[in-house]
């Protein structure tokens, strides 16, 4: 252990130590860096892809729509809308660097987004696409991936058949290790397909009783720009109305992205080609433009995951995808849904306003178990929702909101105010109310807690640039929950502050501080275990970083986190992590990371996060508690210029433990090892 602690300290002296060079803001380092505020991995590997796609096809900024500005992930409303009127007025541009003209844009966001543009020349006349062309011109792609856990777990232990017949549920039905397998086609920005196959360990492969080989499949075919059609989607899809009250299954920023990207707006349909098994639709999408009006209508039908009671009534949804014990199968697709809808979208220079309708029918009732605080939950088989969104904008402001009714007659409504006094302060208000009877099962909305129902609540968020080089982001959020909740039997409240300081000390190096803070209520039983009370608990989490990068291509990241959680009339938890990434990005075909991190965690409402280097489109931060330390290596070679191979390997081990995990996933033992492997080709 202490040639471990020599090493690492070895290393990052000489890190900090070299001379540096500039490079280019690496929006892969931005995509991580939202990964570690917490949010869903599902919404991180699509915008990853999304990203992923537009870096492989830039967008000609001689002939880029305002839509596809809006549809760009990486810029708000107001930066997508800043870039369109510069272009309206300064076409042909020549170089990527006129971008910096745009006044709404930093230096930081220009070169996170240069990847994704490019200047061409305009075509003079429409060129008609032939399929000769599509299939000449066409690019594919091929991804492989495969992953093991190299120490074995409960679940696929050796277990007799007398003990399997009493205990079938002991037992994985399938190997030890994951897989997929995604091909994608894309033409320019006319045509995009793909198929997607994919198997969680655990499940069966390819075996006699199990003829579909993986258990999951996609695809998905993207037209766009047939005539007055603007976009046709078929397979799996995924859409996006408004703010999110009535629908959303696309990705959801987290509240710490940007205070100044918090306004959401309509989107046209994108293909889900991720491997998560939920969040989609299944069927067809089209929109139409009609002058200065956009239509968007879908429908969707496929079979999902649900519990089910002894009655045959949804109890509620099943969404890790997971297929892997005699009881998991029993739930695989046993549940039909349908969803269709529509987005009328009316858009006149600064205004816009939108309605939108959906409805959806399950194939038997939903109807959750009756407790105190799902007493106002949707019990049908069907749901209606309506809504109205807008939004205006001036130089420096944005107004934008939607209000929603459920088939009950639940109002919900969500408005938002983002103003820019300068281009080094800005200021964003938004508010929610959300009552605790509105049922929306599509909706995903800027929120606090885990759905679109029983809370109303205020946030405030500001960014600005003290310094030149110093950037904060700040942001209060206050929210109340009228009605219960689960693991809460009164009403509550919960407050939720961040801070964000960004120092660049050079184009090279920066430093930066977090502090996240989160005060919420919950059920606490008492010592003596006969009462209990609902009482607030507070949790702080501190993040210190130095990033610097090297000439000769070595980059390192220095990280110091911090959790404090306290219960009232409760002893406090605390934890700590120190870790180090050193990671190597020469022009040479073999890149790599390394990264090793000690943590010490009291228990796991103190637990910390492992904010490591990832394989392409893999998305593991895995959280400790406990003492012990991680370890992962990971590196990437390109074979040739389109085809790559990468792996990583991670372990990780506990000094104050004798088992890891529980249930089937159980290790026995305090370490346990995973292998993850990449291959990509591009043709």
């Amino acid at each position: 252990m202490k040639n471990y602690l020599s090493i690492f300290l070895l290393v990052m002296f000489i890190g900090h130590t070299h001379t540096v060079q500039a490079q280019y803001e690496d929006w892969r380092m931005f995509v991580e860096q939202l990964a570690e505020e917490e949010m869903n991995e599902a919404a991180i590997e699509n915008m990853y892809e999304e990203l992923l796609q537009l870096e492989n096809n830039p967008m000609n900024l001689n002939t880029v729509t305002r839509e596809q500005l809006e549809n760009f992930p990486l810029l708000s409303m107001e930066e997508a809308d800043a870039i369109f009127r510069f272009l309206e007025k300064n076409r042909p541009v020549y170089t990527l660097f006129e971008l910096r003209n745009v006044p709404q844009l930093d230096i930081k966001t220009i070169e996170m987004i240069m990847p994704f543009f490019q200047p061409e020349e305009t075509e003079k006349r429409q060129i008609r696409v032939q399929t000769t062309d599509i299939l000449k011109y066409g690019r594919h792609e091929t991804q492989f991936r495969f992953d093991k856990t190299l120490t074995r777990r409960a679940g696929y232990g050796h277990f007799s058949d007398s003990i399997l017949r009493r205990y079938p549920n002991r037992k994985y039905l399938g190997e030890d290790f994951y897989t997929s397998l995604r091909y994608s086609f894309r033409y320019r920005n006319k045509v995009q397909m793909g198929i997607t196959a994919e198997k969680d360990a655990g499940e069966p492969f390819f075996r006699p009783d199990s003829l579909r080989g993986y258990d999951h499949y996609g695809v998905h075919l993207i037209i766009n720009d047939i005539g007055k059609i603007k976009t046709i989607a078929l397979g799996d899809y995924r859409l996006s109305f408004g703010q999110g009250l009535v629908l959303n299954n696309d990705f959801m920023i987290s509240k710490s992205w940007s205070t100044g990207n918090i306004a959401r707006r309509t989107l046209q349909p994108k293909r889900h080609f991720s491997t998560a098994e939920n969040g989609f639709f299944r069927g067809a999408a089209a929109v139409v433009e009609i002058g200065d009006f956009s239509i968007t209508a879908f429908y969707s039908n496929k079979r999902i995951d649900t519990n089910l009671s002894n009655e045959g009534d949804i109890t509620s949804f099943k969404v890790d995808g997971l297929h892997r014990t005699p009881l998991e199968m029993e739930k695989r697709k046993n549940t039909r849904e349908q969803v269709t809808g529509a987005n009328i979208n009316f858009r006149k220079d600064r205004l816009q306003l939108g309605v939108s309708g959906l409805y959806h029918q399950y194939n038997r009732m939903y109807n959750p178990t009756p407790r105190d605080y799902n007493l106002y939950y949707l019990r049908d088989s069907s749901n209606i929702n309506v809504s109205i969104d807008y939004s205006y904008q001036l130089p420096g402001l944005i107004f934008a909101g939607e209000t929603a009714i459920a088939k009950n007659g639940a109002v919900a409504t969500l408005n938002t105010l983002q103003y820019r006094f300068s281009a080094n302060l800005s200021f964003s208000l938004l508010h929610r109310y959300y009552p605790i009877s509105y049922n929306a099962l599509y909706a995903q909305a800027f929120s606090e807690g885990s759905s679109v129902q029983n809370e109303q609540g205020l946030y405030i968020g500001t960014e600005f640039r003290p310094l030149p080089k110093f950037l904060a982001t700040i942001y209060a959020d206050f929210t109340r929950f009228p009605w219960l909740k689960y693991g809460i039997d009164t009403p509550s409240k919960a407050v939720d502050l961040y801070f964000l300081g960004t120092y660049t000390l050079s184009r090279q190096s920066f430093l930066d501080a977090r502090y996240k803070y989160k005060q919420k209520e919950k059920n606490m039983a008492w010592p003596d275990d006969k009462s209990q009370s609902v009482l607030p608990y507070a949790t702080h989490k501190f993040r210190i970083r130095y990033a610097h990068d090297l000439r000769s291509g070595w980059n390192f990241r220095t990280t110091v986190d911090m959790a404090y959680y306290k219960e009232k009339y409760f002893p406090a938890e605390n934890g700590w992590m120190l870790s180090q990434n050193i990671g190597y990005r020469g022009k040479g075909a073999l890149t790599g990371d390394a990264y090793l991190a000690w943590f010490n965690a009291d228990t796991y409402d103190a637990r910390l996060y492992s904010y490591e280097r990832n394989l392409l489109s893999t998305f593991y931060m895995p959280s400790f508690y406990g003492k012990g330390y991680r370890l992962a290596f990971s590196t990437k070679y390109a074979i040739t210029k389109d085809l790559s191979f990468s792996v990583k390997l991670g372990h990780t081990r506990y000094f104050n433990r004798d088992t890891i995990g529980s249930g089937t996933e159980l290790i026995d033992g305090n370490n346990r090892t995973d292998f993850f492997s990449y291959l990509r080709w591009v043709f």
